[in-house]
């Protein structure tokens, strides 16, 4: 048995892993980042994934930057541009497609996307307008929040949210409706055209089932979209991964791939370090975690976690709605094209380069309780895009990437998903077909991944991307659960690091930066 010695060993190098880690290596510490796969990067990666398309780089998770271009802090403080970070902004980022042909366009900007709703309705373009205000106000309140540790005081932010309510206390109503009722409520109150509402129901319905309360807050995505946009990674997002590697081995940090975790070994009610499922003992004085939470406790030596936290955490909502995201890749030998949508825009717009929300706020609903059944919606409302649009670098010359994204299916499919999956990723590409030409005539090969596939690649319970539900209640440090989302756990120096603290899913770092600023104290001591 190897032993090695190290301030902190970190298990998981997705991207909050190699935050944590860069972070930390940035204070002078011996770290060592510790991932089960062949690569880092976790659900930040991509690569030549489709055998038959050795040149088609697929993403095989998350793909937009928005959370990132909201919480910028990480690419910043890590030099990340030194080490080939490179984004892009999409304009415009998401574009709506109705059944009857027309489209709905996101712009960067409100005032142009409600010139879009008025081309449907005057009242819906002045109840965005207004919607907008509200969105604004409770970004000010929340986003500073979002990027401070919950646990500790946070004068600043807690004195800039306070001044944000008192800006907007008129608007305290609605923010407190639009954070307790469900985001269907939110879209009902204020719209009244079938395309502006299956727009809306559409672009939140991405963050989960929208009739249930406290989903309101999903609609903080639409205030992103258009205060900071959305970007895309030059090159993939494995460029940002890879970046962030460098740049911990420029820090003096250490990456050990293909090294699956056994066990996080604690006694005497503290961490000793990791043993590996190839025997090795890797000695740590302490250690993050940025796997699922539930995985991660498993992983503590038997016994020395407190029982009552490890329910806890066992229980916590990973798609508990039954639902999760398909995923559809495809390499294609020609370009796709939007032909029906635009031509009856008149006004230019290439909408390949936009991610596309396809269905209405009926099949939005239809899915989650279809998949809550544990049966296949009929018409699976999904978003859709060509990454080779924005970015020509992931495909071959005259070539596109396709990247289908229906966002609720079921987790647990009676049949099983081994005896349908074919059959449902090609009911998939039949129906985005309808939407964008070419997916079926270009086809060179294609990747289907269901939720038990994401879970047994990524270690995520449930196949959940976002580790726990995201909910008010379920947020700060009550996230993943009251108990577990506090800087100091029964285990002295075991941490959490990933999606399933706070602030919560998203590529943007913030959960590795704040678990390396916890670990700094406890080294500290």
């Amino acid at each position: 048995m190897t032993t090695n010695t190290y301030d902190v060993a970190i298990v998981g190098g997705g991207h909050n892993g190699l935050s944590a880690a860069c972070y930390l290596a940035m204070s002078g510490k011996k770290v060592l980042v510790i991932e089960a796969l062949a690569k880092v990067g976790g659900m930040a990666t991509s690569g030549a994934v489709i055998p038959e398309a050795p040149q088609h780089i697929v993403h095989t998770c998350a793909l937009d930057l928005m959370s990132l271009r909201v919480h910028p802090m990480m690419p910043v403080e890590l030099e990340l541009d030194r080490h080939g970070f490179r984004q892009v902004e999409m304009t415009p980022g998401y574009v709506y497609l109705h059944p009857d042909g027309n489209s709905l366009v996101f712009w960067r900007d409100p005032l142009k996307t409600a010139e879009e709703i008025r081309r449907f309705s005057a009242k819906d373009a002045e109840a965005f307008l207004d919607f907008m205000k509200v969105l604004d106000a409770f970004m000010d309140i929340a986003v500073p929040m979002m990027r401070v540790d919950p646990t500790r005081f946070n004068f600043g932010a807690k004195f800039g949210a306070l001044r944000a309510v008192l800006k907007n206390i008129k608007l305290k109503p609605d923010i407190v409706a639009l954070m307790t009722g469900s985001a269907y409520q939110a879209t009902l109150e204020r719209f009244e055209h079938p395309v502006t509402i299956s727009a809306m129901c559409c672009l939140v319905g991405a963050a989960g089932p929208i009739t249930n309360d406290g989903t309101g807050i999903y609609f903080i995505l639409l205030g992103f979209l258009h205060r900071f946009g959305v970007g895309r990674v030059v090159g993939g997002m494995q460029q940002l991964t890879n970046a962030m590697a460098s740049r911990l081995k420029e820090l003096g940090g250490e990456i050990m791939t293909s090294a699956p975790v056994d066990e996080i070994v604690a006694e005497g009610g503290k961490v000793q370090g990791v043993k590996l499922r190839d025997g090795r003992f890797i000695e740590a004085r302490a250690v993050v975690a940025t796997v699922h939470p539930k995985m991660a406790f498993e992983m503590l030596t038997p016994g020395s976690m407190d029982s009552k936290l490890m329910t806890r955490v066992a229980l916590a909502p990973a798609n508990a709605h039954g639902a999760s995201p398909l995923k559809v890749d495809m390499a294609l030998s020609g370009q796709v094209s939007v032909r029906r949508h635009q031509s009856l825009r008149h006004d230019g717009l290439d909408l390949r380069k936009s991610v596309l929300l396809i269905g209405t706020a009926e099949a939005v609903l239809e899915n989650f309780a279809t998949s809550a059944r544990g049966e296949v919606p009929k018409l699976p409302y999904m978003w859709i895009t060509a990454p080779s649009a924005v970015d020509p670098s992931q495909a071959p010359e005259g070539q596109d990437v396709a990247y289908l994204y229906p966002v609720a299916m079921p987790v647990n499919p009676r049949e099983g998903w081994d005896a349908i999956r074919d059959r449902v990723g090609q009911q998939v590409i039949d129906h985005a077909s309808e939407y964008m030409d070419g997916l079926k005539s270009f086809e060179i090969g294609r990747r289907v991944e269901a939720s038990p596939d994401l879970a047994k690649r990524l270690n995520v319970h449930n196949g959940c991307v976002v580790h726990v539900d995201t909910s008010t209640m379920r947020s700060g440090q009550n996230r993943p659960v009251q108990g577990a989302g506090v800087e100091i756990l029964p285990v002295a120096g075991f941490y959490l690091g990933g999606a399933g603290i706070h602030p919560g899913g998203g590529i943007n770092g913030l959960p590795g930066r704040i678990a390396a600023n916890r670990v700094k104290r406890f080294l500290a001591k």
